[in-house]
């Protein structure tokens, strides 16, 4: 072959490649006007030791239910849902899926856009995809959801830790090659060029096997199936590895607290009185408040949170996650020195 020859070839294969990227990049600007509307700004709980009290969501009816992450920032009777064209809705949680992470809202509204579970699907190694959410927070009214642009790298089974817990879906994720787990992203969600649905962007968590950080989505094959349970309110426990409980483990009576009666399966751990000169005293825990969460792990009731207690040796440190006055706090409970 002549080098006017290769020289032709090289030209001609640019030229094509250009075509394919101008003619896919219109493509997406058709699918990212039409996914944006979609998209939903949560505010709720949070804003202490970098938990911003924000993350994305996106509508999945017609009569306003949303698919989102299950998080902290759900953790509040105040979640307010952000739409598109800048109005503002309370969001009532209706069902969650701790194992999956995810959760169903709604509000009160009608004839939404919306991301028609029928129509989704699963993606292809190597296939471009975007990621819509209100990353970093930065869209309050009526700006559009941030648009990142990536591909499918692999198709895995998570094995993921926030922190030093790790999370409890074990599931395949489908990586992405684009940073698309950063503070409020978690909820948004994974499209395709013809803005099929792909899946929902994940936490920011890090592998548990390097430790580097994740940029992940759950695959909605993977959830789809749960969303009607959900929508009725039905909540999905995350199942627990076996753990054997320590000899001596924190229990209420040691920190000394007492919750308000166990009445029904799910009775909120409202706590009701605090010992004085208690673990729970001293820590600054009051009466009234509401435990959410032990050691990273959410709880959702008073039995959740007997269960957690009792796998915490009293060695060791404990942390919860407290709403008080719509606000959530962290207090760290510790045993008593000894004189």
């Amino acid at each position: 072959m002549t080098p006017r020859a290769i020289i032709i070839r090289w030209a001609l294969l640019v030229a094509a490649l250009v075509s394919s990227h101008a003619g896919a990049r219109a493509d997406f600007v058709e699918t990212i006007a039409g996914a944006q509307p979609k998209i939903v700004k949560l505010m709720g709980a949070g804003g202490f030791r970098g938990l911003e009290p924000y993350q994305s969501g996106m509508l999945i009816s017609a009569d306003g239910k949303i698919l989102t992450a299950w998080s902290y920032v759900l953790d509040t009777d105040l979640v307010q849902a952000t739409l598109a064209d800048g109005r503002r809705f309370s969001a009532k949680l209706l069902g969650a899926d701790a194992q999956r992470e995810v959760a169903v809202l709604q509000i009160e509204a009608e004839d939404l856009p919306y991301f028609d579970l029928a129509q989704s699907r699963g993606a292809e190694l190597g296939e471009r995809v975007l990621a819509l959410s209100n990353v970093f927070g930065v869209a309050a009214g009526d700006e559009a959801a941030s648009v990142q642009h990536g591909i499918i790298a692999a198709k895995t089974q998570f094995a993921a830790r926030r922190g030093v817990f790790e999370m409890p879906y074990r599931g395949p994720v489908y990586v992405l090659d684009a940073m698309t787990n950063n503070p409020g992203a978690a909820g948004g969600a994974l499209i395709a060029a013809d803005g099929s649905l792909l899946g929902i962007l994940g936490k920011e968590v890090r592998s548990a096997a390097t430790g580097a950080w994740l940029n992940y989505a759950v695959p909605i094959e993977e959830i789809v199936g749960e969303i009607d349970k959900l929508a009725s309110g039905q909540y999905i426990s995350a199942p627990r590895a076996e753990a054997e409980k320590p000899a001596q483990a924190w229990s209420l009576e040691r920190l000394g607290l007492d919750t308000v009666p166990n009445v029904v399966e799910r009775t909120p751990p409202f706590v009701d009185r605090v010992a004085l000169d208690s673990v729970a005293r001293r820590g600054g825990l009051r009466a009234d408040d509401l435990i959410v969460s032990v050691n990273d792990r959410l709880v959702q009731s008073i039995q959740a949170l007997q269960i957690e207690l009792e796998l915490i040796d009293r060695a060791d440190p404990v942390r919860l996650g407290v709403m008080r006055d719509n606000q959530l706090i962290e207090i760290r409970l510790e045993a008593l020195q000894s004189p």
